[in-house]
């Protein structure tokens, strides 16, 4: 059911539901929110360009002779399409706790009164979730180049393009912050009465497999070592998911208690 909004005196259809349009509006102004958060935080980032792509550039450095650390340009617009995405990114990177506060204040109407007073553990644990994926990737980014370029042999001297490099790890790490994001997810759905901590621990075997999958399909280069290196904590996210689900229940259980 999608209830109030908290909003100052919102009209309703009497029965304390929105009506489409109502629900639309709003849908409106958290993204716009969301949006001025990003492009807030893309221009910083604009703005701290350099010293950003010298933090970016570290496992690439890793490759060359610390002063050839340099990339090859072939487009006259590459360095400037860098510097946007690099920007766009990061922007999204700053505004993650706006987006998923407008995120939560969105989906809330549809939980109990008392399923409401999670917000602030959502966005914090999300912003942290995202955070550790993507300093895992950036750690384990040297490694999967390292297994990538080595499959070539020596035959190939490693001078990327900053695009493709900073492309490659900018996804890279965009797909561990998702990938960490998993338990979230879960969680939401056992306290929208979505899927059960039962139900989650039924299909573990299967949950591994398609772990592994998902996986394969959301990080770019699809090699054994980033492979591992995210599954294995989204399997552990997944078993405290449901460790966490029994918790919240059992909370509920007890609030509702007179």
């Amino acid at each position: 059911m999608i209830g109030r909004r908290g909003k100052a005196a919102p009209p309703d259809t009497g029965d304390g539901t929105m009506t489409v349009i109502e629900h639309l509006t709003e849908f409106r102004d958290r993204t716009i929110k969301s949006l001025l958060a990003v492009a807030a935080g893309a221009i910083i980032c604009f703005t701290l360009f350099p010293q950003i792509l010298d933090f970016l550039s570290q496992p690439y450095c890793d490759f060359r002779p610390a002063d050839e650390c340099q990339f090859l340009q072939t487009d006259p617009l590459e360095s400037f399409s860098v510097r946007l995405s690099v920007s766009t990114y990061g922007g999204f990177a700053l505004a993650m706790p706006v987006v998923l506060y407008q995120v939560w204040r969105f989906i809330t109407p549809g939980l109990h009164a008392n399923e409401r007073r999670y917000a602030l553990p959502f966005v914090l644990a999300g912003v942290t979730l995202f955070l550790m994926g993507a300093g895992l990737a950036f750690w384990t980014v040297p490694r999967a180049l390292e297994f990538l370029v080595g499959l070539g042999g020596d035959s190939f001297e490693v001078f990327f393009s900053g695009s493709s490099y900073l492309s490659f790890l900018v996804k890279m790490m965009v797909a561990f912050g998702i990938g960490f994001e998993f338990p979230i997810l879960l969680i939401f759905l056992q306290l929208a009465g979505i899927v059960q901590p039962e139900q989650l621990a039924s299909v573990r075997r299967y949950a591994i497999v398609g772990i592994v999958a998902l996986v394969a399909v959301i990080t770019p280069s699809g090699d054994p070592i980033s492979l591992l290196v995210l599954s294995g904590p989204m399997y552990l996210f997944y078993e405290a998911s449901i460790l966490i689900g029994r918790v919240l229940r059992r909370r509920a259980t007890a609030d509702e208690v007179p």
